[in-house]
């Protein structure tokens, strides 16, 4: 069996980890800047690495979760990284979210290393991550994503492979713009419905029977915004925003107007600018109708 290593353990990181050590019984190590969850994972008979680079030079597969586009870069191109330590045959299966582009220059760059790139972003929440029962979108060439697919199906319970490599990130960047624009509209209709004398709960369990329903009415506007429930150990407003910023630059570099995102993308800078940064981003209800 091959072998596998995890970098990034953090939210969702450290969950999917967990499944795809237990579910395959690989031989697995993990790394992460945090040495809690790290601890964690030993007790699964995952054996803590002292770096990423570390990881490069010995595993054949490598799992990226990490929070963003720099950090990223940073472990794929950084001193001490996979451009620099990872061996030749490596796979790379970045299951950050990242920019489109970005992705595709490092694949470029570690290409000349001999080390091949994957991106399979997530979607749905911690809840799935910790359940087995994630969104994972892969883009990549046929082979690639038959190599990684059974890996993949531990940590979710759909797998699709969404077209050359950068794909998958263009899929879930979509997904996740879809979804800002969603909870900024449930956040109008909550403030609209509540306003005009109507019972918050009973309004979106009738918007729940029509064509308003929706994934985001259900688990964002039932579960947060109904019960005020914003947790600072959930997807946060930073993270949203960079996420929209990421489907404002697919926009631009396509010459394509996305007012949509653009709105989105206001709501929630209100909401930082509130401080609500580090709460789940569906705090922006809070300051619907506000800045």
């Amino acid at each position: 069996m091959e072998t596998i290593g995890f970098a990034g353990l953090g939210v969702m990181g450290e969950p999917i980890c967990r499944n795809i050590v237990t579910k395959s019984g690989a031989t697995a190590q993990v790394f992460d800047l945090s040495p809690a969850p790290m601890q964690r994972l030993a007790e699964y008979g995952a054996r803590p690495a002292g770096s990423v680079g570390e990881l490069a030079a010995e595993v054949d597969i490598l799992f990226l979760s990490l929070p963003g586009g720099p950090q990223l870069d940073a472990v794929a191109r950084g001193p001490g990284g996979i451009l620099e330590r990872g061996r030749a045959g490596l796979l790379v299966v970045d299951m950050t979210t990242a920019p489109v582009g970005l992705t595709r220059e490092i694949a470029g760059d570690l290409a000349g290393r001999g080390i091949e790139w994957v991106d399979a972003p997530v979607a749905r929440t911690r809840a799935a991550a910790e359940d087995g029962t994630l969104s994972i979108m892969v883009g990549g060439t046929d082979a690639q994503f038959h190599r990684v697919e059974h890996w993949l199906a531990h940590a979710a319970e759909e797998v699709t492979h969404c077209g050359p490599l950068g794909c998958g990130q263009v899929a879930k960047i979509l997904n996740n713009m879809v979804l800002f624009e969603t909870v900024v509209a449930l956040s109008e209709a909550l403030a609209l419905g509540t306003s005009a004398g109507m019972d918050p709960e009973l309004l979106f369990r009738v918007l729940s029977k029509g064509s308003a329903d929706s994934f985001a009415l259900r688990n964002h506007g039932m579960k947060a915004m109904l019960p005020g429930n914003f947790p600072e150990g959930a997807f946060p407003t930073d993270y949203a925003l960079k996420d929209v910023s990421y489907a404002l630059d697919l926009a631009r570099e396509a010459g394509i107007a996305a007012p949509g995102a653009e709105l989105a993308k206001a709501r929630l800078d209100v909401s930082k600018a509130a401080g609500f940064g580090a709460e789940y981003f569906p705090a922006l209800a809070k300051v619907t109708g506000k800045g």
